[in-house]
């Protein structure tokens, strides 16, 4: 699961790298910057915090299955919402 969170912070590396031109036809503004800093720490932090969410969820949902059965539905819906978490800085 957490491998798609990696895919947000590829597809947004290549947006960035997308809007750049080279020095001679296009210049780079101090907004243009600023702007591709705040996309990157957006996804960057989300992809951060959707990561920990699954390896702790992930880590927990494991260990406690194997004394009762009934945890592996709620193990799954919060590894979702951890998943969506990673979402939400992409959008």
């Amino acid at each position: 699961m957490a491998g798609i969170i990696a895919v947000y912070g590829l597809v947004i590396g290549v947006l960035i790298a997308g809007d750049l031109g080279p020095p001679p036809d296009k210049t780079y503004s101090l907004y243009s910057g600023f702007m591709h800093l705040a996309s990157g720490l957006s996804v960057g932090l989300a992809g951060l915090a959707a990561g920990y969410t699954i390896g702790i969820v992930g880590d927990m949902g494991v260990r406690s299955y194997m004394q009762q059965s009934r945890v592996f539905v709620g193990m799954v819906l919060i590894l979702i919402f951890g998943e969506v978490l990673g979402l939400y800085g992409y959008v």
